[in-house]
């Protein structure tokens, strides 16, 4: 048998300890995470994309089942019909790719709307309504707007930042 990637759940809030002792076991790992500027400035650094979960790159021929199990922070591998899952190689290069990108961006880049801002959706199933911007949703590309739909109260939505454009006069 070859390696694949795997996914690991770990136990609640212990991603990173999972992390260090699955490197100090030399398992290939791989934990997504974007970097955040948190308001607390000994608040962490980054976030996880998944949380609770890494990927591994093993061998289960060579490494059981059972011995990452025993790795202290692990909870569980993802399993379909008791058969651990496979990560296609394809998936985990473009995750790792999409991470870059966002952790790329300049940190100065942010919407330059305020709350109560008008804005005009572009793109995704709202495209050409018009909107008024709430907030930043924190450590994502997003942003959350509140629609009025057929005349009714105004309801909230998530969009990613792109698709909300300051309306013109």
């Amino acid at each position: 048998m070859s390696q694949s990637w795997y996914v690991l759940h770990s136990k609640p809030n212990r991603e990173e300890f999972l992390y260090s002792q699955l490197c100090h076991r030399d398992i290939e790992v791989f934990y997504p995470r974007f970097h955040v500027e948190p308001v607390n400035p000994r608040a962490r650094k980054s976030r996880p994309l998944f949380p609770g979960y890494l990927f591994v790159r093993v061998d289960l021929d060579e490494i059981s089942l059972s011995s990452l199990l025993w790795v202290p922070g692990a909870n569980q591998v993802v399993s379909f019909d008791h058969e651990p899952a496979k990560v296609p190689d394809d998936v985990i290069k473009t995750v790792e790719k999409q991470v870059a990108r966002i952790n790329a961006r300049p940190k100065g880049e942010k919407p330059k709307l305020k709350h109560g801002d008008p804005v005009m959706i572009h793109g995704g199933p709202f495209e050409g309504y018009q909107a008024i911007f709430d907030t930043e949703i924190e450590g994502s590309e997003r942003v959350r707007l509140l629609i009025k739909l057929l005349h009714t109260r105004q309801i909230r939505i998530q969009v990613p930042a792109t698709m909300a454009k300051p309306q013109t006069a």
